[in-house]
């Protein structure tokens, strides 16, 4: 038998924070080179990053993913201390610092020689699932025999009753009881867009829309929509559509007086649903004459927290723990 886990590590996209990276001697601000990092040389990437870089400038340049991603890392941690498994929990990210190298390297200075990944994304695609898995892996071979071993929690969660119930909670906060609660207001769920292609070749659309309808499910809801947030500007048909915005618009044509959207594709805050959703989304609302509400993200809330605890917990009996 291996060896108990003696660590996690959460792994995630990550987000600009305040810091230059002295990757030019002129700094253009954090969120233009995370943008870039993400981009990279592809055709139309200076416009490209230009345009998304300037939606941070909403919130000062910078994402608060950092933050939030970590205060989960820290509720996780403080529940299975409860639970009598005290490991440390640690966040690395693909795109900005603590990147996963840098925290596979700490995790090795420190003496921890098997960690448990955890994928920050409920729903499976080769943009987050494989490629935070390859993430891992690159980092392990560039640092040889420091970095510890990592095995990752595979179990799927995105029909969890933990996950449904914090989303079912968070909706229920967001729509005020005096205004006629859930009753008055259309749902709308939301996930990332995905190029098509890759749709195909993954479960990622399949698993958000089990999510949505488990969650309509809970609410005993008559009917709700599904829209994709976030794609590029790019020609039609070849992301996952319909967009958000166009949902809306559907929505107000149908006769509905609010809308309520909610992310479940997204576990915590950042600027695509700060941005996409808080600006974007809301003005197509009030364009279309209708109240707009958004469903906050299940961030550290104690029934995701608690599933998270149970299903890492469950790994590590199975592991020798």
């Amino acid at each position: 038998m291996k060896d108990g886990f003696d660590s996690i590590i959460m792994i995630g996209f990550g987000g600009p924070t305040r810091g230059c990276c002295r990757r030019y001697e002129e700094c253009p601000g954090e969120a233009y080179c995370y943008v870039e990092g993400i981009v990279g040389q592809r055709s139309g990437g200076p416009e490209r990053i230009r345009e998304v870089a300037a939606h941070y400038e909403h919130f000062g340049g910078v994402s608060p993913f950092t933050y939030f991603s970590q205060k989960q890392a820290g509720a996780l941690e403080m529940a299975l201390e409860r639970a009598g498994e005290g490991v440390p929990v640690y966040t690395g990210y693909r795109f900005w610092t603590p990147y996963v190298e840098e925290t596979l390297a700490e995790m090795g200075r420190r003496g921890l020689r098997r960690a448990l990944g955890v994928i920050l994304a409920p729903h499976r695609t080769k943009i987050s699932w494989e490629a935070y898995r390859g993430a891992v892996a690159s980092a392990r071979d560039e640092l040889g025999g420091v970095a510890p071993e990592v095995e990752f929690l595979e179990t799927p969660w995105h029909t969890h009753p933990g996950f449904i119930d914090a989303i079912v909670d968070r909706m229920n906060q967001a729509v005020p009881v005096a205004g006629g609660g859930m009753r008055n207001a259309k749902v709308v769920f939301t996930a990332h867009s995905i190029p098509v292609s890759m749709a195909r070749a993954s479960s990622y659309e399949e698993e958000f829309r089990q999510t949505a309808a488990l969650v309509a499910q809970k609410l005993g809801l008559s009917g709700y929509e599904v829209g994709f947030q976030s794609s590029p500007d790019v020609p039609p048909g070849t992301w996952l559509g319909p967009d958000v915005t166009e949902v809306i618009g559907s929505v107000a044509s149908g006769g509905a007086k609010a809308v309520l959207v909610v992310p479940v594709g997204f576990i915590c805050d950042h600027v695509e649903v700060l941005f996409d959703l808080d600006i974007e989304a809301r003005e197509a609302s009030e364009g279309a004459g209708l109240r707009f509400y958004r469903a906050p993200t299940v961030g550290t809330h104690p029934a995701f927290i608690e599933m998270l605890s149970d299903l890492v917990r469950a790994k590590m009996k199975g592991s020798g723990n």
